[in-house]
């Protein structure tokens, strides 16, 4: 109460400051009593155009009819994806396929239907080969068929296993790939049945074959020898000189430092994998001191391995010079 008597007596004691005076040298300018503002009905409007007024019977805008090339793809859409097969891929794989007439397609699908083949089939070998939907029909398709059946010898009940294991067979020229092939392999390499093997006729002379026999020829192996891997296992010709002969060639003489006489009568250790069957397999026969045949080392499975392994351990093994060697050890690997 005190405090608020306080301030009371204290702001009552503040003088007021007097107004400042006008200055005689700058006359005051008059203020206005009141601001007049034009009325509502004085302002300018701004006229729109009237909204144009549509028609009563409208004309559409034209449209363009499809092409006949966009007609086309669009049926072989269609088709393909009526067979369950993979039409995205198969174009984008193989453009051609986008100016081929759906009735050539049909009539391959017909005559591949006609063979034994079955639609899953076609789903399978259309992705693998998408040619074979562009290669024209009797052109090609039906004389590799024909050419299968009475040169090659492949019997009828076979033909669906062939093809469906390399549909590119009917795709390739007779003349100019298919009969080559055939010959070398008979003649030159002496392989007397063919058909068993039919997945090497799509394969060119000049480019797959040669190349790899002058391979291992280089790398110490006579003409002779040479020959007689690729008729022990003509399936060695499938396999890439850089990326499986060097790798497996130089493990061999190097690392397990034995003969070539050995790869001449197994040339199927090619076909075993350096990393997760050779390598290993090796490793434990060094660890136990014991040197397996090849057939013996790599063809067992893993269990019989390890029991062959254990009793050459605990008895005499022949000497690697004694010619049952190879014999004894290299026939029982079932």
């Amino acid at each position: 109460m005190q405090e608020t008597l306080h301030l009371s007596s204290a702001a009552a004691a503040i003088t007021p400051l007097p107004l400042p005076l006008p200055n005689p040298n700058f006359p005051s300018t008059p203020r206005p009593k009141h601001l007049q503002f034009p009325p509502p009905s004085s302002t300018k409007t701004i006229s729109l155009p009237p909204p144009i007024k549509s028609p009563a019977n409208p004309t559409p805008l034209p449209i363009s009819p499809p092409t006949p090339q966009t007609s086309q793809i669009q049926e072989i859409i269609l088709y393909l994806d009526s067979l369950g097969v993979d039409s995205f891929h198969c174009l984008h794989s193989h453009p051609p396929l986008l100016s081929t007439p759906i009735s050539q397609i049909q009539s391959t699908v017909d005559f591949l239907l006609s063979l034994g083949l079955t639609i899953p089939d076609l789903r399978r070998i259309f992705p693998m080969c998408p040619d074979l939907l562009t290669s024209p029909t009797s052109a090609t398709v039906i004389r590799a068929t024909t050419f299968l059946l009475r040169e090659a010898r492949v019997a009828s009940p076979d033909l669906r296993r062939v093809i469906h294991r390399r549909p590119r067979l009917l795709t390739c020229s007779v003349e100019r790939q298919l009969r080559p092939a055939l010959y070398f392999l008979q003649g030159t390499i002496g392989i007397e049945d063919v058909s068993k093997f039919t997945f090497l006729l799509s394969c060119s002379v000049e480019s797959k074959f040669i190349p790899r026999i002058e391979y291992l020829q280089k790398l110490g192996f006579s003409y002779r020898d040479t020959i007689a891997m690729f008729r022990r296992f003509p399936s060695l010709f499938c396999y890439s000189i850089k990326e499986n002969f060097e790798p497996k060639f130089d493990y061999f003489v190097v690392e397990m430092g034995r003969d070539l006489k050995e790869l001449v009568a197994f040339p199927h250790y090619f076909s075993f994998s350096l990393e997760n069957r050779i390598k290993p397999r090796h490793g434990m026969c060094v660890e136990k001191g014991v040197c397996l045949a090849l057939p013996t080392m790599l063809k067992l499975s893993k269990a019989r391995f390890r029991a062959r392994l254990e009793v050459f351990c605990s008895s005499s093994a022949p000497v690697r010079n004694s010619p049952f060697w190879i014999n004894t050890h290299g026939d029982d690997v079932t």
